[in-house]
């Protein structure tokens, strides 16, 4: 096993190479990782070989890995991904602690996640805050049904999803919330990263939005003090380059307490306001 993981990490190369080389080894022999260092010496199944050179095949032609596995990890959540949903990335932990920073635990209160994807948002902030109600919208039925799947799997049901097209706000059918959290596209159409990495696998819709990224951002600010509660918030994640731009929105629709904050690379993440009470 060992040598097995060494020859896939020399042939994808990376810094990342050996990590993604014992997923697939392991999505493979369906094994958690812990097993992997009790039999690092263990020959690799014969059976197994196959299934994990063709998986080995299309990493290595640039395939990410969450697809390939069909699972990517988020917040405590194990999430279901497929091709219909965005991969869940680390950085959005912080739209999520911002959020739960503003959700007291003691009282029932409602929330919505506007564009959720495999549900990485909305069922995070459903699992640290039981009482609350949280409603999932996007505008694909797959990954609607993707993340009803991880909802029900982590047995979450104080979620609802429904589903929308480009007016963000209509399936919200005039509620408002205490908290609107969401990470809607926001790469620039022309960007040249969408024909890079793992950015080339994943839906378009999911990723871009016009000619500076803003496009679906400036719809969500806009709209979002009528379908919030007073001193309810808005939350949304961004590119590194976009927060002095999305303050100026938040501050045209009137919003108070205006602030962008940085994630671990301390490079600008959400911004985030209080609609006035």
């Amino acid at each position: 096993m060992r040598q097995v993981v060494a020859d896939a990490s020399a042939r994808l190369g990376g810094i990342d190479a050996r990590h993604e080389a014992e997923l697939l080894l392991l999505h493979v022999l369906e094994r958690p990782r812990s097993w992997l260092f009790a039999h690092a010496t263990d020959p690799l199944p014969a059976t197994a070989q196959a299934a994990f050179e063709a998986l080995l095949a299309r990493r290595a032609a640039g395939e990410p890995v969450a697809y390939l596995t069909g699972r990517r990890g988020f917040w405590t959540l194990d999430l279901r991904v497929d091709a219909a949903t965005l991969i869940p990335r680390p950085e959005t932990e912080l739209l999520v602690e911002l959020a739960l920073e503003r959700l007291p635990s003691d009282r029932p209160l409602s929330v919505a996640d506007l564009g959720t994807g495999s549900g990485a948002i909305a069922l995070a902030l459903a699992s640290e805050r039981p009482l609350a109600q949280v409603l999932a919208t996007d505008a694909s039925p797959g990954a609607l049904a993707m993340a009803a799947r991880n909802a029900a799997h982590h047995e979450l049901r104080n979620v609802r999803f429904a589903e929308g097209g480009q007016d963000w706000y209509a399936p919200l059918q005039g509620a408002r919330f205490a908290l609107i959290a969401s990470n809607p596209p926001y790469i620039a159409s022309e960007d040249p990263h969408l024909q890079q990495g793992d950015l080339r696998f994943e839906p378009a819709s999911a990723l871009a939005s016009g000619i500076d990224g803003l496009d679906d951002i400036r719809r969500i600010v806009a709209g979002a003090p009528e379908h919030l509660q007073p001193a309810g918030w808005l939350l949304i994640e961004h590119g590194w380059d976009q927060g002095a731009a999305i303050r100026t929105l938040f501050d045209a629709a009137g919003f108070a307490d205006v602030q962008t904050q940085q994630d671990l690379e301390q490079r600008d993440r959400v911004t985030l306001g209080r609609r006035p009470a």
